[in-house]
């Protein structure tokens, strides 16, 4: 999934990336409020794909794209981006069914993911409140 989204401008259409279509339309629909939202996007990525390090490959070029088309500092948004990556590890079920088993609660990962969520989300918001107040 990750290789098909950040190689689909290899197409025989000349299309975008799906990438660089979705900044466009994020960028028009979102506008400056794009900071509040980019730690959301890096940690569905997590959640998605199970891993951080590939919500930020699958995601980056994306919250670049926004931040440049949106005239915001990319440095900004991509730390907000991996920020979001490490608080959606928190729910990843990868991570949560492997520490589920080390610690002897086999069957309980739903228990322990809505436990965690809380916690995932207020991290997650008060990164885009800081990165919404620093741009």
């Amino acid at each position: 999934m990750v290789r098909i989204f950040i190689n689909s401008e290899l197409n025989g259409a000349d299309l975008m990336s799906m990438p660089m279509e979705l900044a466009t339309m994020v960028a028009n629909s979102v506008g400056d409020a794009w900071p509040l939202v980019a730690p959301f996007i890096g940690a569905l990525g997590s959640f998605i794909s199970g891993s951080a390090t590939f919500s930020n490959m699958m995601f980056s070029l994306f919250q670049f794209s926004v931040a440049d088309q949106l005239q915001m500092k990319e440095q900004l948004v991509l730390s907000l981006q991996v920020l979001g990556a490490n608080a959606g590890n928190m729910i990843c079920v990868l991570n949560v069914v492997a520490a589920a088993s080390v610690v002897g609660m086999v069957g309980k990962e739903g228990t322990i993911i809505r436990m965690t969520i809380g916690p995932m989300l207020f991290y997650a918001l008060a990164s885009g409140v800081l990165g919404f107040v620093w741009v």
